[in-house]
């Protein structure tokens, strides 16, 4: 007997992960988590926070320590996780041998248009930049993480992901 299912979504900020993620879970009707938010609630501190007050060194340990309890708890769940999440710590080694992950891949205009003025506010990465450094930051993070999101067992791309298109991706990889 197969295992009920456990999906991660990566990408770069913007890219729909959480949106997209309630939308699957709500399909499916699995769990949905979202990693940042678990960590918040866990901690009782915004993120923004434990990088001003920690470090984000100190943020990457406990990304990495709910990452690891919830890919060994619960099962069924669709898990969002941080841009930055699969790039440290043997993440993404980790959310392969236990999840199906899929790279949300988004093209730089869309990701800019959804990061609009008021969600700049909310995501400190990008707190203070102009529309020119959101764009370099963005090209930037691609560029560093890119390597690992590319890991993923599924790769969706374009700017209208439907949940319909991964739960075909999903069969498919299934079959093969």
């Amino acid at each position: 007997m197969r295992a009920p299912l456990k999906i991660v979504l990566v990408g770069l900020p913007g890219a729909g992960k959480s949106t997209f993620g309630r939308q699957l879970a709500r399909q499916l009707n699995f769990t949905f988590i979202d990693l940042d938010h678990l960590i918040e609630q866990e901690t009782g501190k915004k993120i923004s926070e434990i990088f001003e007050e920690e470090g984000e060194g100190r943020f990457r340990e406990l990304e990495s320590q709910y990452l690891s309890e919830v890919l060994e708890g619960i099962e069924g769940f669709v898990l969002s996780t941080g841009g930055g999440t699969p790039c440290f710590n043997d993440n993404m080694e980790l959310i392969n041998e236990k999840s199906v992950s899929v790279y949300l891949e988004v093209s730089l205009e869309e990701l800019l248009r959804r990061l609009s003025k008021d969600q700049l506010g909310k995501r400190p990465m990008f707190a203070g930049l102009g529309q020119g450094e959101v764009i370099l930051k963005l090209k930037n993070l691609l560029a560093s993480r890119e390597g690992y999101y590319l890991q993923s067992k599924i790769k969706l791309s374009g700017d209208d992901l439907s949940t319909e298109h991964l739960m075909s991706e999903l069969m498919a990889y299934f079959r093969s």
